[in-house]
């Protein structure tokens, strides 16, 4: 596995890595078009957060969105899961971080809150202020 930042020419792959990932995650497709995920993943995305992916023989199987203080996406090919792509990318945003990072999930995804969990996040905050109108959970690790 290489992580890499994000180039354009993986976009369409990333793409429906991410929304495969997310609709197996919380049972519901995508309310965005196809081509708006991959136009906020190239130009909105990137405005501020560094955006990386994760590639295993070229093939795109996971991206982390962070800056200093959160993680906006982490998403991984549910054929990767349980492989130790989440926790290379976590760890990267961890090392790059100001000592605390803050994340959104939602409460139906068992998984990622698991994950998180192990990883150190404890759940600080939640709501339902997303698109998909589900509840999340705020979570927080602190160095």
């Amino acid at each position: 596995m290489n992580i890499v930042h994000y180039q354009p020419g993986f976009g369409p792959e990333t793409v429906r890595m991410w929304r495969e990932s997310k609709e197996a995650a919380i049972g519901q497709k995508d309310i965005h078009s196809f081509e708006d995920h991959l136009y906020f993943l190239k130009e909105i995305l990137p405005v501020d957060h560094k955006v990386e992916i994760a590639l295993s023989n070229e093939t795109v199987i996971g991206i982390i969105a962070y800056n200093r203080t959160e993680i906006s996406q982490l998403y991984i090919h549910k054929n990767h899961h349980g492989k130790g792509v989440g926790t290379a990318l976590l760890t990267r945003a961890k090392e790059a971080s100001s000592g605390i990072l803050t994340l959104y999930t939602f409460e139906v995804n068992e998984g990622a809150r698991r994950f998180y969990e192990k990883h150190g996040f404890r759940i600080t905050g939640g709501g339902h202020e997303n698109e998909e109108q589900l509840p999340d959970l705020l979570y927080e690790w602190r160095r």
